[in-house]
């Protein structure tokens, strides 16, 4: 049998958000590896369409490259509209797009800070409205916090305050969507290192990026920063049956960051 009928997620349709690198592109892979088929959204088209080909070249599976902002209500619902039509139906939804902000609460840009909110927190809640319309029992929601939601971290004012929003987000949807069977969780990583994590490490390093992944690294018990397969699979998990008695719950792959 091909993953597409035996695997974790074997006959479910997902749909992951940033799905062009990172995290996202990790995750899409992983979902189609287990049987999903994977509408990949991203707001860069041809980020979105290389990892669908990715897709189908490594794991002959079914994809859908789709465009939007998940900032936008317009394209968010268009998006949606899209993947359902592909395949009739919506099982798992993860919330992975996300952009970084500089800045303490005494400089930070109130540009910086919408900007911030408008990704992390209301395209959050925008592709959840969407994608629950088509969601029945048994649908996954993961959210993507951060270690940032749950601790200070200096001069990120923006980025610490909306992804704590998602984190009080995903306990409300969790209660909200429990009569329904569907389930909702919240992954907080510690630093991962993708293209979205060099600037904050060049900003901690004072230009220099070298020198910022060592300041960061003392942060971390694990002695290493996190990969993008790592979060990847804790989004599997919980995206997959074998989580079915999780809803509301925040999960923080961090290395020991919050440990200390």
């Amino acid at each position: 049998m091909t993953s597409q009928e035996s695997g974790r997620l074997a006959g479910k349709v997902a749909l992951v958000t940033g799905a062009g690198s990172g995290i996202g592109q990790a995750a899409a892979m992983r979902f189609a590896a287990e049987g999903a088929s994977v509408a990949t959204l991203d707001i860069k088209p041809e980020l979105a369409s290389l990892t669908a080909m990715m897709i189908d070249k490594e794991h002959e599976g079914q994809s859908l490259a789709l465009v939007g902002n998940v900032a936008d209500a317009v394209e968010v619902e268009t998006a949606v509209e899209l993947a359902t039509a592909e395949w009739g139906r919506l099982d798992v939804l993860y919330n992975n797009a996300g952009v970084d902000s500089s800045g303490s609460v005494a400089d930070a840009a109130e540009d910086d800070w919408d900007r911030a909110f408008g990704v992390n927190a209301k395209g959050t809640f925008l592709v959840s409205r969407a994608a629950v319309r088509h969601m029945g029992e048994g649908g996954s929601i993961v959210n993507q916090g951060s270690v940032a939601g749950l601790v200070g971290v200096p001069n990120f004012a923006a980025y610490c305050a909306s992804k704590g929003a998602v984190v009080a987000l995903t306990r409300s949807m969790a209660v909200d969507l429990a009569p329904r069977g569907i389930r909702v969780n919240v992954i907080c990583p510690g630093t991962v290192y993708t293209p979205l994590m060099e600037p904050m490490l060049r900003a901690r390093g004072g230009g220099d990026l070298e020198a910022g992944l060592a300041k960061t690294l003392l942060k971390y018990p694990i002695g290493r920063l996190g990969t993008p397969d790592e979060i990847a699979n804790v989004a599997l998990f919980l995206a997959s049956d074998e989580a079915s008695f999780m809803t509301g719950s925040v999960i923080t792959p961090d290395g020991g960051m919050t440990a200390q």
